[in-house]
């Protein structure tokens, strides 16, 4: 296991879609999760995927522990993600691939996912609520996407320290006091 370096924004492989995976049981792909789960602990993140770290194959690895959201680390690999609906909601995301940014991004609420694990089993499930945010943020980076491409307005944009403290000390209205966006606050 190695812990690999991450690409930043402005590097091309981070706007290539990456390759479907043909063997999930391939010694490569477990080699290739095991240093992404390695990496994704050393830099404290809650999900990575292979283009971010120079592997164009489509393979995702993520958790959530936030609050009441529990979901196990999970590998997904050829993932593909559909809304279930259209209600989309706003709040702020960071990526390792823009360290220290972040902005206000509008995603699906709720959504459904199905891939391969490394088994080659079948994944399927129904996320909500950040869960659902951290998939298709994760998914995006398989389609060359990165989240300020999603953004609807640029003046959410910026450093998460800047940001942070503005919002909670008030002096910068980015979102209304009892917003549910204010919850994703960094």
């Amino acid at each position: 296991m190695a812990i690999r370096k991450i690409a930043r924004m402005g590097h091309p492989v981070l706007r290539t879609s990456a390759e479907l995976v043909a063997d999930p049981t391939a010694p490569e792909i477990r080699c290739l999760v095991e240093d992404m789960l390695e990496t994704l602990a050393e830099e404290r993140g809650t999900g990575l995927a292979a283009l971010q770290v120079f592997v164009s194959q489509r393979v995702v690895v993520f958790f959530v522990a936030r609050g009441e959201e529990q979901v196990p680390l999970t590998v997904l690999i050829n993932p593909v993600v559909e809304p279930l609906g259209p209600e989309m909601s706003l709040a702020y995301e960071g990526c390792l691939s823009l360290p220290g940014l972040t902005g206000r991004v509008p995603r699906f609420e709720r959504i459904e996912y199905i891939g391969l694990d490394l088994s080659g089993q079948r994944v399927a499930r129904t996320a909500t609520g950040f869960h659902a945010r951290v998939v298709q943020h994760e998914c995006d980076h398989l389609d060359g996407v990165l989240y300020p491409m999603r953004m609807t307005d640029p003046g959410t944009f910026g450093f998460a320290e800047e940001i942070h403290r503005a919002v909670h000390d008030e002096r910068l209205p980015l979102t209304p006091p009892g917003d549910p966006a204010r919850e994703g606050i960094p």
